[in-house]
This record gives structure tokens, C-alpha cells and sequence, in this order.
């Protein structure tokens, strides 16, 4: 199908406005809308989360999800006067952090800001696979886009067994950021403690323990980046409102 010609600007990209008596060319809207289509293709957002947006995202009747809501409406209409410059959202699977998190991505490239998704286990491997020249990838590539992109979408941090490897990769990234005050948004789903987490939860009545000891944020991503990450970013604790894909299946 042919692609509408602009009514504004005849598919010229230029328009042509009156001002004071005299004529003048300037952009025509529809390039940036063009460049925000382009912007958000290069960002890799996973078709699984391409129509997330802050209009469709549910609060299911929490005042702590809308209050959620409102203050992250405000970071991306304050950006990049916003101070810390990123994002942590902790919280339960199922509770909305990747939902809201690509929503703030989106309502950044659609300003203009040049953003990208990654997944952080898989973001790691691509990472490894680099040094092998048989794997395909592009030499450090991934490693490169995630220190350097202008703003990072880190999903699922610390969804990697640790090792020093790992550990020294991802303190990294992080502190090249937050050195270069390049907005990191992340998601976990593991506890800190610092920040209300449960790390000791007891088990039901009958189970082979009594309690359950969680892997930590910390535990996962280590002392140096956790501490960088708690610099660069606002830590936005999602309220314990359950499982939301568990509930959609559940309903008739």
C-alpha cells in the first residue's frame, strides 16, 4: 500500500507558515513523527511489549500504582532535567515494571531521546558470544550499545547465576553510566532489604522448610554496582498487588 502523502507539506518535509506578514519554511510534524517510528524500530522493544504504554497500563485500583503512575508521567515530561537521571523498579513478577518501564522509553523517543531494550540475561550472552568470532556477533557490540546508548532499558537485572565475570561486566556498564550521567531504566525482581524487600519469607504450613532465604540484588549484581545503581537511579518499590498475566488467565 502507498504510503499517505502529508497534507501539510506534500511529502516534502518542509512547510510553509505566515508569520508577522511574511512567509517562512519550517519542519512539518509529520518528520518527526517519521524519526520517532524509526527511533522506536531501533530500540528493540520485544513484540511481546510493543503496545505497552502508560494509556493501557492497569493500576488494577492501587493508590500506590497511579501514585506510580503520576511520577513517572512527570519524569518523562521533566527529561533530562530530572535528578537521579534513571530508574530502578523492584518488585514481584507480574506487578507492571516492564510495562511501565518500555512506557517511559517510549514517551522518551517519542521526545526525541534516542533509546534501547535489553533483556540482561541476554544481553550477557551476547556479550560472551562477542569473543568467539565463530558466534556471529558483531565485536563488543552489544557491549558498546549498552554503555553508550542514550538511554538504556536494563530488563530483569540480575536474571544470571553470579560469577566474577558477570560481576565485573555488569559493575561496568553501570558505573560507565553513571559516570557519564547516561540514563539507566532498570527492572528486577529481586529483593533489597534497603528498600522494604522481604529477604526471609516463611513457608507454608507443611513444606520441606520453614523458611525460604531470597537471592538479593546485591547477591546477584555485587557490592560496587549496586551501590552505583542506588546512585544513578530513583528506586521505585512496586506494591505487592500480584501476579496481573496469572490474573488475565484466571478470568472467564
Amino acid at each position: 500500500m502507498a504510503e499517505t502523502e502529508c497534507p501539510l507539506c506534500g511529502g516534502t518535509g518542509w512547510k510553509i507558515v505566515e508569520r508577522e506578514g511574511l512567509s517562512a519554511a519550517e519542519r512539518c510534524s509529520c518528520q518527526n513523527r517519521d524519526r520517532s517510528a524509526e527511533m522506536l524500530e531501533r530500540a528493540r522493544i520485544p513484540v511481546n511489549y510493543r503496545d505497552d504504554r502508560f494509556e493501557n497500563f492497569s493500576d488494577r485500583g492501587s493508590p500506590e500504582l497511579r501514585m506510580i503512575l503520576t511520577m513517572l508521567l512527570r519524569y518523562c515530561d521533566e527529561f533530562p532535567r530530572v535528578e537521579p537521571p534513571g530508574l530502578l523498579l523492584i518488585g514481584e513478577p507480574g506487578t507492571g515494571k516492564t510495562h511501565l518501564a518500555v512506557a517511559v522509553l517510549k514517551r522518551l523517543i517519542e521526545s526525541g531521546f534516542a533509546g534501547v531494550f535489553m533483556d540482561y540475561q541476554m544481553l550477557l550472552e551476547r556479550i560472551r558470544a562477542s569473543y568467539d568470532p565463530a558466534s556471529g556477533e558483531s565485536p563488543r557490540e552489544a557491549y558498546e550499545t549498552a554503555l553508550e546508548s542514550e538511554v538504556l532499558l536494563l530488563d530483569d537485572l540480575g536474571a544470571h547465576r553470579v560469577t566474577d565475570w558477570v560481576e565485573d561486566t555488569v559493575t561496568s556498564i553501570i558505573t560507565h553510566r553513571c559516570n557519564e550521567r547516561r540514563p539507566l531504566i532498570a527492572t528486577t525482581n529481586l529483593p533489597d532489604p534497603d528498600m522494604g524487600g522481604k529477604v526471609i519469607e516463611r513457608l507454608p504450613e507443611g513444606a520441606a522448610a520453614r523458611y525460604d532465604i531470597r537471592t538479593t540484588l546485591l547477591d546477584r549484581i555485587g557490592m560496587r554496582a549496586r551501590s552505583r545503581l542506588f546512585e544513578m537511579c530513583r528506586v521505585i518499590r512496586m506494591p505487592k498487588v500480584g501476579d496481573y498475566r496469572i490474573a488475565m488467565r484466571r478470568q472467564p
